[in-house]
């Protein structure tokens, strides 16, 4: 309640000032990561994509995904304004092992986060999972459907990676904005599941 020499318009502006919550999205390379982060982000994103060099051969995973030709060697990073009281700022992380030093630090403050998974190459999103486990950071895992891919549902998708029953995972197309939009807001009420204080 506003005290009587309060300014009404400044409790006001107070009022309408959104909560912001850090979310990361990881996954293995080359699983979307950047292009999820573009596709739902209202403001242009700031990505770190550069291209791949003769010095990743040998080094960085490239089995089935060779056609790709830039990777994300620091981080990318987008906002999308989910309602007037919430606003998420998104952090992709770089997908190949010798990056993942970076995580701990683009991890720090996060509320939650997004595995991005690409059943070509499942096994790529399992360090992400162990990641937010060890660190008890609610996440969902977002299966990509990339053209031309076998299709698996959210079951055969949770048996293969040993997922517990209280991990949401969604379909989606990290290319469509409706569809990462659905994402963020399953993970939204993960969070808020996740963190409720039991009455």
């Amino acid at each position: 309640m506003a005290s009587n020499d309060s300014d009404p318009d400044l409790d006001r502006a107070e009022e309408r000032i959104p909560a912001a919550l850090k979310i990361l999205v990881a996954g293995g390379f080359g699983a979307g990561k950047t292009t999820l982060v573009g596709a739902v982000s209202e403001i242009p994103p700031l990505t770190t994509e550069e291209l791949m060099t003769e010095a990743s051969l040998g080094v960085d995973d490239t089995s089935g995904v060779e056609q790709k030709t830039t990777t994300t060697v620091a981080l990318d990073f987008g906002r999308i304004t989910i309602n007037a009281d919430l606003v998420l700022y998104l952090f992709g992380t770089p997908g190949q092992q010798r990056f993942w030093f970076m995580w701990d630090e683009l991890a720090l403050g996060s509320l939650g986060a997004v595995v991005l998974a690409d059943t070509r190459r499942l096994d790529t999103s399992f360090p992400a999972v162990d990641f937010f486990e060890r660190r008890e950071i609610p996440f969902v895992v977002a299966v990509n459907r990339f053209d031309g891919a076998h299709h698996y549902d959210a079951a055969e998708v949770r048996e293969a990676m040993s997922l517990p029953p209280g991990i949401p995972v969604v379909m989606c197309d990290a290319r469509s904005r409706a569809s990462g939009k659905e994402v963020l807001s399953a993970l939204v009420r993960h969070i808020t599941e996740s963190t409720a204080v039991p009455v």
